[in-house]
């Protein structure tokens, strides 16, 4: 199964500090290991959200709204895609990492599995899931 491991933002993520050193050698460490292991599929940090922006849909209207966006605690300061055999691994390998926030109380890292296409049951007919593995295996291709 694959998950998708939620680290939530922090004042100081919000406010642009970089990591330290050290947290960066411990998080390249834990990195190591999760490729090593095969679980790592993809990862990154982000930048504050001053520098996003967010859509909002109504109806067929789109409004772009600029950040930074208030309330810290809902946003993300970065994430990673991980293959595993389990929820419980994905536990597992989570209670290894460097705490991404150590200045910050007691930050959580969410965990949350991927859809699959089979979870979609019926609705994903054989055509759109022909047009999907397409898709991704086009994008395979340019990241080649």
């Amino acid at each position: 199964m694959r998950v998708m491991v939620i680290v939530k933002a922090s004042k100081d993520s919000e406010a642009g500090k970089m990591p330290s050193h050290q947290l960066l050698t411990e998080m390249g460490a834990f990195n190591e290991e999760l490729v090593k292991a095969g679980v790592m599929l993809a990862g990154d940090g982000l930048q504050p959200s001053s520098k996003g922006k967010r859509v909002r849909f109504s109806g067929k209207k789109r409004t772009v709204i600029d950040g930074p966006f208030t309330e810290t605690k809902e946003l993300i300061a970065g994430y990673w895609i991980w293959q595993v055999r389990s929820m419980e691994e994905a536990v597992e390998w989570l209670k290894r990492c460097p705490n991404p926030h150590p200045d910050q109380g007691e930050p959580e890292i969410e965990i949350r599995p991927v859809f699959e296409a089979e979870d979609f049951g019926p609705e994903l007919t054989p055509e759109l899931k022909k047009k999907d593995q397409e898709m991704r295996a086009e994008i395979a291709r340019k990241q080649r």
